[in-house]
């Protein structure tokens, strides 16, 4: 059944979600507000004092990969606060603390930096910490026949190839997905 609502009545709903919410957020940082009516404004709300939170920023990578930069905020207006993370996604909130998470369309600047692919010992499409040989192993794939691949397939994988783009990564996984080799039941 479909469901045919007016553009007026569309908006009315955002607005009403948008009311609410604020409501929310205003009642969650209120502890922290001196609110004071002036006597020549009967109305008009001051803040005597900001408000400090903690910031928790989270960027989830392509690769899987979750980074986190903490800072402190000083608020002197919930509305400039809330606009310089509208881009974020809020994932946790409580008194003085505050957590956002975005989703980052790109592979994470570790694996861009020292991110190789190469084979594990099991034959596992791998990315590791640097070259290969050093066995620092970052994240396993999925096992590879390794008689199928070309020689000089096996011997870039054994070098290692550095992962310099999402692009990059993703076209790598995808080309050797071909040569995988199915879990075989017990």
């Amino acid at each position: 059944m479909t469901v045919r609502i007016s553009k007026l009545q569309a908006m009315m709903i955002l607005l009403i979600g948008a009311i609410s919410g604020a409501l929310t957020m205003f009642a969650f940082f209120s502890s922290s507000f001196e609110v004071k009516a002036k006597p020549e404004e009967e109305s008009t709300h001051t803040i005597t004092e900001p408000i400090t939170v903690e910031v928790t920023l989270q960027k989830h990578y392509v690769d899987g990969k979750l980074s986190e930069d903490k800072l402190t905020e000083i608020i002197w207006a919930m509305e400039d606060f809330w606009s310089t993370y509208s881009d974020w996604q809020l994932v946790h909130q409580e008194k003085g603390q505050v957590i956002f998470r975005k989703q980052i369309d790109d592979i994470s600047p570790l694996l861009k930096q020292q991110g190789y692919f190469g084979l594990s010992e099991e034959g596992r499409l791998t990315i590791y910490s640097g070259k290969p040989e050093l066995d620092d192993v970052i994240q396993s794939f999925f096992q590879i026949n390794i008689e199928k691949l070309e020689v000089h397939q096996q011997e870039e994988l054994k070098q290692g190839i550095p992962i310099k783009s999402k692009e990059q990564y993703e076209d790598v996984i995808e080309t050797f997905r071909m040569f995988k080799i199915d879990a075989v039941p017990f």
